[in-house]
């Protein structure tokens, strides 16, 4: 399928404070100059606030990652998961349109949301509440035919029942998610033929369905006020969870907020066997010499390009337009400038860029060597 931008764009994005909260422990679960793995769950946060995904919120998070445009843009049109156009504010309607299900009536659900909600898909409805589309296969082909609608599976569905579950959310009520024809999960739907002696009346709903209910969010878009915040990497009792998981598995640790390092204690090595031969202690292996920090050195630089017109440093793989702006900023117009620098003036860039080690990372130097050689 063809993924596109839509064409009606809002002017501008932002996080609202806990989505940024959220956002910002999230980027620092990972090392230093790696932040862009944040960006499938940045994108997808994004897009649980507005309910798609506009261009604004797809370049806000590139540039929060420091990332060119066009490889969050290949990220958000490559993952069916991100919705590139609005969806409808209560729920957009995903039927699985795969073998089983087809077999089993889906194309008979599609009937259904072509006459509810829209006569296309990726569409809303005429009070905006809803959208649909066919999906592709969603993994529950023994309780076909079936949707996901929000965060939910709606399973064993016909006809009536799916319209009743669309009229009930388009109340305000969330309907019972899983199976509509009264089993529990997948067993045989002609009944069971073994563990018969299971008792229903003591287990209503499977574990899925339980915690959906009790939840109630099936519908409800994440919006950074749960409770807890999902980063308690970062939170004021990191350190007791650290030091809990640790515990569990045998280990000191010392706590987050403490500058001192503690010192772990070497652990007794095994007995031997009294069938093996006790092996020959190996010499303790002797401390590596630091080594020595690189001298900063400033590189040549400018303060306008030569001949009026500065080179495309985008061309340099792992500077986006953000990245072009702070290179610019310090001097740096031209490729062969950049072609220049040794150890020392890479020290010199590399602190005054947001994210240290990504001129190594991503060989800047002999790129922009062979794009000045290509003139």
């Amino acid at each position: 399928m063809l993924r596109r931008l839509h064409a009606d764009q809002p002017d501008s994005f932002a996080f609202t404070p806990d989505n940024e909260a959220w956002a910002r422990a999230q980027i620092a679960k990972y090392p230093e100059g790696r932040q862009a793995s944040a960006i499938i769950p940045l994108l997808w946060r994004a897009q649980e606030q507005e309910g798609w995904l506009s261009r604004p919120a797809i370049e806000h998070v590139a540039s929060m990652l420091d990332l060119a445009y066009i490889r969050a843009l290949e990220v958000a049109t490559f993952y069916f998961m991100f919705q590139l156009k609005p969806v409808g504010s209560v729920a957009n309607v995903q039927i699985c349109g795969t073998l089983s299900c087809m077999i089993c009536g889906a194309e008979d659900l599609v009937g259904l949301c072509k006459e509810k909600i829209a006569a296309k898909p990726h569409t809303l409805s005429a009070d905006g509440k809803f959208s649909w589309e066919e999906v592709e296969c969603l993994g529950a082909c023994s309780n076909a035919p079936m949707a996901q609608i929000g965060k939910d599976y709606y399973e064993d569905l016909t006809v009536e029942s799916l319209g009743r579950i669309l009229d009930e959310m388009a109340e305000g009520k969330v309907p019972t998610p899983g199976p509509q024809n009264g089993r529990y999960a997948s067993e045989p739907a002609s009944g069971l033929t073994s563990l018969t002696e299971w008792e229903s009346d003591k287990l209503p709903a499977n574990a899925s369905v339980t915690l959906a209910t009790e939840v109630g969010d099936t519908l409800k878009r994440i919006d950074g006020t749960e409770v807890p915040l999902v980063a308690p990497w970062t939170g004021p009792n990191a350190g007791e969870m650290a030091r809990a998981n640790a515990s569990a598995h045998g280990d000191p640790v010392q706590h987050a907020a403490e500058p001192a390092a503690r010192e772990k204690a070497p652990r007794p090595a095994p007995e031997p066997a009294a069938t093996e031969m006790p092996k020959p202690a190996k010499p303790a292996p002797s401390a590596a010499e630091p080594a020595a920090p690189v001298t900063e050195s400033e590189p040549a630089r400018l303060d306008s390009p030569k001949g009026g017109t500065a080179d495309d440093l985008k061309r340099i793989t792992g500077v986006g337009p953000k990245l072009e702006g702070v290179l610019n900023e310090l001097g740096f117009w031209h490729f062969d400038q950049i072609a220049q620098w040794g150890p020392a003036e890479v020290e010199w860039v590399d602190a005054r860029l947001k994210f240290k080690g990504r001129i190594t990372r991503d060989d800047w130097i002999a790129q922009a060597r062979k794009l000045a050689s290509e003139g």
